[in-house]
């Protein structure tokens, strides 16, 4: 049977990527420029990759409409209907439904933006609970591995939301951090660190016990709920650099994805 290429876009993604072209991919930039060269429209979706160094199959959304497309969607909040209070086991192997809310896993963050001969960019896309936009951007996201608690490194920022991750101060910098959970603290605080003007033993436990790279709290934490935004509490999604009027803005919902960028390796 032969397929037109029209019809290709219509196809299931998961069902596109390895039934049809029988091809395991490294990530979503791979895919977009493979099928790129055959399909002047790829569909956003699941497909399935198999990063390099690695030997088993693992299941992504890749967003393709998207600034031209090629995102390996790597954490997503939307409705809050997810629970993102989970233990470093979870946080290490992912978790939630890849359409909607969820959390693709450490492991597989590092096995993805630490390929030979690759630099990723992470792109944030936030939108307010007046459905207002914006975004922040970094040219070269890569994690330490598991020994080092996964540390995140960023590169330069571009965006509009402000560079949350690193604040306003030192003390506020989350860039370099490792990351933390309610039952394995690597944020700094020790024996307590301030918060909202509060002493705090864990960032993560004042925090809904979620998981992030925290380092004395700091200014950004996107694996909050946004159901908890009208409590007075401080779990919510952060990303406090994004003000209006002088107020922060109350977040209702978050993407975080990565792509690869044609520069060479700098790590």
């Amino acid at each position: 049977l032969a397929l037109h290429l029209p019809f290709v876009t219509l196809l299931n993604p998961l069902w596109f990527s390895q039934s049809l072209m029988k091809v395991v991919w490294k990530d979503c930039s791979d895919i977009q420029e493979t099928l790129g060269a055959v399909s002047p429209k790829i569909p956003s979706g699941i497909y399935i990759i198999q990063p390099e160094n690695t030997d088993h199959l693992k299941q992504v959304f890749c967003e393709m409409d998207y600034m031209e497309g090629g995102w390996t969607v790597i954490q997503r909040r939307t409705d809050g209907l997810t629970d993102f209070k989970r233990m470093w086991s979870q946080y290490l192997d992912g978790f939630g439904h890849l359409p909607g809310e969820h959390w693709l896993g450490l492991r597989q963050i590092f096995n993805i933006v630490n390929q030979r001969n690759t630099r990723f960019q992470l792109h944030v896309s936030l939108v307010s609970q007046d459905d207002t936009t914006t975004y922040a951007s970094y040219d070269n996201f890569w994690l330490e591995d598991e020994t080092k608690f996964f540390a995140i490194h960023l590169g330069r920022y571009a965006g509009s939301a402000g560079d949350a991750f690193r604040g306003y101060d030192q003390e506020q910098n989350q860039d370099t951090a490792p990351f933390s959970t309610s039952d394995i603290d690597n944020d700094g605080c020790s024996p307590f660190c301030t918060f909202a003007n509060k002493a705090v033993e864990s960032c993560s436990v004042n925090q809904n016990n979620t998981g992030w790279w925290f380092n004395q709290c700091g200014k950004a934490n996107l694996n909050g709920s946004p159901l908890d935004q009208d409590l007075s509490t401080q779990s919510y999604i952060h990303w406090d650099t994004w003000t209006k009027n002088g107020t922060l803005v109350k977040i209702k919902s978050v993407t975080m994805k990565i792509r690869r960028v044609e520069i060479p390796n700098l790590k």
